[in-house]
């Protein structure tokens, strides 16, 4: 078994962010990936994660919006993301949610 390393409170933060924005810079590039192939994996996408961050960023005080908190995430407004990227969903893909998703 791997000994734990022991980070400060400071060291893992900086680590969790460091490693969130890798994450996001790598959807930011893997515009192929659509974000019902990532919830039918993995069970959170693109939408999901700016939720995330504008959730902690209105618990901390900040007054953060859907629309920015996607942008954020997105690195363009969602609108030209989709109409960029996004492709009809596959009676495949809306099956898989259905089932990988209920409820969402």
């Amino acid at each position: 078994m791997t000994e734990k390393p022991n980070l400060s409170t400071e060291q893992q933060r900086d680590f969790e962010a460091a490693a969130f924005r890798t994450l996001v810079a790598h959807l930011r590039e893997r515009t192929d990936v659509q974000n019902i192939d990532m919830m039918n994996l993995t069970g959170f996408c693109r939408n999901c994660l700016s939720r995330w961050y504008q959730e902690a960023a209105n618990a901390a005080g900040t007054e953060l919006s859907k629309d920015a908190a996607r942008e954020l995430i997105y690195g363009m407004p969602p609108e030209e993301w989709k109409a960029k990227y996004q492709r009809e969903a596959t009676p495949e893909q809306i099956d898989a949610f259905k089932i990988s998703s209920p409820g969402h």
